[in-house]
């Protein structure tokens, strides 16, 4: 095989293959060598079928898939010996091919930019952790607390009020006919909540243990008897129980209740769930910042096919007119990202970095995780979409990368208290929110310049999470 690369201009190659015609025919024996010994021919036993024979009946065909292996065979070993790296898909023309012929063609490639990665030691990025105020773990334990009342059965005449858990049974009617599920027994409820029907618990103030009382409430959308939504019901209640709630006592068995060794144990979870709460939204902070001191690198140039693929992706489900104005815009925003994707691929090629059927499972787990009660829709859709998995894979890629960069740059470590954590991660989003609103309104300004029928497009707003809800169970995962 012959290689030799003619530059075109800047990225673009022109790679002249030639593979002369002995090679050509030692490919196709070998294709001829293995089908003979699978093809059954009248007339002949299995392995004995002539060449001719063989040539008359498949040569098309043969001739087709040598010629197919031996360009996949060359092309890739002509960009690995002279170190070129795509990028996208090379283009073949053909120049000379046959059987018991040579073959010559000319493959045209735009090679990826080199990419100096020394700059990665100069990149600064904030590096935030959250001190936790003992007072705040303090107060979170007695939110918990309060979630989780004691209660002990209240003196006989009793009258319940807010906060007490009244026991009871009932039969329901509507129109003064019984239906389906009209019947509770030993039914519970907190006074005050009104988890069970709407204005429910306000009826039952007052009411003493024995004592009899019939509630009406409206029967709401979600009730399974379609008929019935929407419509009065009189609940005939008969009182067992009154409870009058009993402050919990937050010690050692509490703690240990609820999973920890002991209260001191229990307040060092909670002040680390606290932190975690804020972990992911100060650590995409960090990442962005990184990522926007990737944008400031020099590469020299950017391959024009890459920036033609990821204007496709922005401009997905836009009119034409519409793609035309924000054409430059896109631009812009194709070159940070594929600028920012090659830094980053540099950064793991020369690290060797590879993500491991282990990690690429483990993420999938992770996910699973994140979506309780459906995890085997989630199995199952990575299992049956190829593609999903390869994303994900992509996914881990990146972090991998992202955090052997984050060793290898300058972190300003920065201690934050709850409320200067909250205050920044605010302050972050409000940015991002005005960025993109600046990002959608870029080109109609332009257009508006030009002509005033100008169209304006309705920016899509990404909702960020500041931080994760309070929770009520402490786990030490």
């Amino acid at each position: 095989m012959k290689v030799t690369v003619e530059n075109k201009k800047g990225l673009n190659k022109d790679v002249k293959v030639f593979v002369d015609k002995k090679t050509m025919n030692s490919y196709m024996d070998k294709k001829y060598e293995e089908i003979k010994e699978t093809v059954n021919l009248k007339g002949f036993r299995p392995g004995k079928v002539p060449r001719e024979i063989l040539k008359r009946q498949f040569g098309k065909a043969v001739f087709s898939e040598v010629l197919d292996k031996v360009l996949k065979d060359t092309s890739a070993k002509a960009l690995e010996e002279n170190k070129i790296k795509p990028a996208g898909q090379p283009k073949l023309d053909l120049k000379t091919y046959g059987e018991d012929k040579e073959l010559e063609y000319v493959m045209s490639v735009t090679e990826l930019p080199k990419i100096d990665i020394k700059s990665i030691a100069n990149i600064k990025f904030d590096d935030y952790s959250v001190k936790i105020d003992e007072n705040e773990t303090d107060k979170r334990i007695k939110d918990i607390a309060k979630n989780q009342p004691n209660f002990k059965d209240a003196p006989e005449d009793t009258k319940a009020r807010e906060g007490d858990l009244v026991i009871f049974d009932y039969t329901a009617t509507v129109d003064d006919k019984p239906f389906k599920g009209n019947e509770g027994k030993n039914t519970q409820l907190t006074l005050g909540k009104d988890l069970f029907l709407k204005n429910f618990d306000k009826q039952l103030y007052n009411v003493k243990k024995n004592e009899k009382k019939i509630v009406e409430a409206v029967l709401p959308e979600n009730f399974p008897e379609k008929e019935l939504v929407n419509k009065k019901a009189k609940f005939k209640c008969q009182i067992i129980q009154i409870k009058n709630p009993e402050e919990v006592k937050i010690d050692d068995d509490f703690a240990k209740n609820l999973g920890a060794k002991d209260l001191k144990d229990l307040k060092t979870l909670i002040s680390k769930q606290i932190n975690d709460e804020y972990k992911n939204s100060l650590e995409r902070l960090s990442k962005n910042q990184i990522l926007k001191e990737i944008e400031k690198f020099k590469v020299a140039e950017i391959p024009e096919n890459l920036i033609e693929e990821e204007v496709k992706i922005l401009s997905q489900g836009m009119s034409d007119e519409d793609i035309k104005k924000s054409r430059k815009n896109f631009e812009e925003i194709a070159k940070k990202r594929i600028k920012v994707g090659l830094v980053l691929n540099a950064v793991g090629e020369q690290n060797q970095v590879k993500v491991t059927e282990q990690e690429l499972q483990a993420e999938v787990q992770k996910q699973i995780r994140m979506m309780p009660g459906q995890e085997k829709m989630v199995m199952d859709f990575y299992q049956k979409n190829p593609s999903a998995l390869s994303s994900l894979r992509g996914t881990v890629y990146e972090e991998k990368i992202l955090k052997l960069v984050r060793e290898k740059a300058k972190s300003n470590k920065k201690v934050l208290s709850k409320e200067e954590a909250e205050k920044i991660i605010k302050q972050s989003q409000n940015q991002q929110l005005d960025k993109e609103l600046q990002d959608q309104r870029k080109p109609e300004k332009k257009v508006e310049q030009k002509k005033s029928t100008a169209t304006k497009t309705k920016p899509k707003l990404a909702k960020t999470k500041t931080v994760a809800k309070k929770s009520k169970k402490v786990s030490k995962k």
